[in-house]
């Protein structure tokens, strides 16, 4: 019984060894175990048919292919020649705004075909793009401005859904506003340099300003002029500065006339008037026609005596330098405190109950007839104003009733003076 059991023992000791060596003779393709006689032939003979200089030229073409298959495409990009960046429709800057995100990284779109580039050489060509212009690295003065295009070139490209969108929308732009609105065709893009703008508008509204200035002097030359020629009266028009100027320019007139008279003997003389004395009989002639040739000889001296008057006074003055805009908004401030300054000074001795001091009446005098009838007027008419206490609206109705009176003719004052009777009497009946 015990002879037996150590034989079985020994037995299957044997059985473990063997089934271990034919394992690892197996492994290292020395020995093959064959069920019968037949397979152990085949194997024999599947062993004979390659040599081993064609297993090796096999092993050679394998490894060659697959380091081949390891290996990058070649790509001939140049990142220092390429600035051609092309075109696409974003008005509202979603991709790569006015640039197209393909052109940025040197690929052309209409070259694809059914092979566009891949992840990989999208992402070799945002490395060298992104090194040359790297701020840091490059001089250029829209280094920082491209690189940040690169940037958003690659981030579009590189995911699936913003990949997609965009090649779907670079022929529909209708889709394109349809999802990012319609008002992207109307967006505004300034091109110009704003300092080049602003001082174009200031010298524009300074050419406005001198113009405008120099066209409200030239109509008060004209109307003077006109008004001293013709001899206006105060019904027609006229002032006081209208006379003083035909007077002037008679008394020059004369004097050419004198010398005239001392080098050929003349002995005429003009008058205030116009009418003239002559030794010699002359042809006679009617005080109309008189008068209009003295006022044809006055006109050129006239003219030229208006003009030479630079300033009429209250802003009626020849352009000059002050009239700048520049100028005219930089002192604004000052005189807008100045007044406001007045005012609040005016109303707190209003409150306090005070009298009107000298410089208080001549202001209230100036707001009530106007700036330009104040700066005409002389000392003893501004006198005359202001102890008529015109800033009273029932005082200065009565004092514009006697201008307009004053600039009717006789008959005319007569017949208002006849109205204002027939006024009067009808109010007592």
């Amino acid at each position: 019984m015990n002879t037996s059991k150590m034989n079985g023992s020994i037995m299957s000791f044997v059985g473990v060894l063997l089934t271990l060596a034919v394992l690892l003779l197996s492994s290292n393709g020395v020995f093959v175990i064959a069920a019968d006689g037949e397979a152990a032939d085949g194997a024999e003979a599947a062993d004979t048919t390659a040599t081993p200089e064609e297993e090796k030229g096999k092993d050679m073409e394998d490894m060659t292919n697959r380091k081949l298959a390891r290996e990058a495409p070649k790509d001939d990009f140049d990142v220092k020649s390429h600035f051609d960046w092309g075109t696409y429709y974003d008005p509202k800057s979603i991709f790569c705004g006015d640039y197209d995100c393909y052109g940025i990284l040197g690929f052309d779109f209409e070259s694809f075909n059914n092979e566009k580039p891949t992840t990989k050489i999208i992402t070799k060509r945002y490395r060298a793009l992104s090194r040359h212009w790297h701020p840091d690295k490059s001089k250029h003065k829209d280094a920082k401005n491209r690189f940040v295009k690169i940037a958003r070139a690659y981030e579009v490209l590189t995911k699936d859904e913003t990949r997609k969108e965009y090649d779907m929308l670079r022929y529909n732009q209708e889709a394109y506003y349809k999802k990012y609105g319609s008002n992207v065709m109307f967006t505004f893009a300034p091109k110009s340099d704003t300092m080049v703008v602003l001082c174009f508008v200031l010298l524009l509204i300074n050419g406005f300003a001198y113009f405008a200035q120099y066209n409200k002097w030239n109509k008060v030359c004209e109307r003077l002029s006109k008004a001293a020629t013709e001899d206006w009266n105060p019904s027609q028009g006229g002032t006081s500065e209208s006379k003083d100027l035909r007077n002037q320019a008679i008394d020059i007139l004369n004097g050419v006339k004198e010398t005239e008279k001392s080098m050929n003997g003349d002995k005429k003389v003009l008058t205030s008037n116009g009418t003239s004395t002559n030794k010699k009989k002359t042809m006679k002639l009617t005080n109309k026609e008189k008068k209009q040739q003295l006022d044809d000889e006055l006109r050129p001296i006239i003219t030229k005596l208006a003009y030479e008057n630079e300033d009429f006074g209250a802003g009626f003055h020849k352009p000059t330098w002050k009239d700048l805009v520049i100028l005219q908004l930089a002192v604004f401030p000052y005189h807008f405190l100045f007044m406001a300054a007045w005012q609040v000074k005016y109303w707190m001795r209003r409150i306090q109950k005070k009298d009107l001091s000298e410089d208080e009446k001549n202001v209230l005098t100036e707001r009530a007839v106007g700036k330009v009838i104040w700066e005409f007027a002389s000392d003893k008419d501004k006198e005359t104003m202001v102890g008529r206490e015109l800033w009273n609206l029932s005082k200065f109705k009565e004092w514009n009733e006697e201008r307009e009176f004053a600039k009717l003719s006789k008959s005319e004052q007569k017949q208002y003076k006849a109205m204002l009777k027939h006024q009067k009497a009808n109010k007592q009946n």
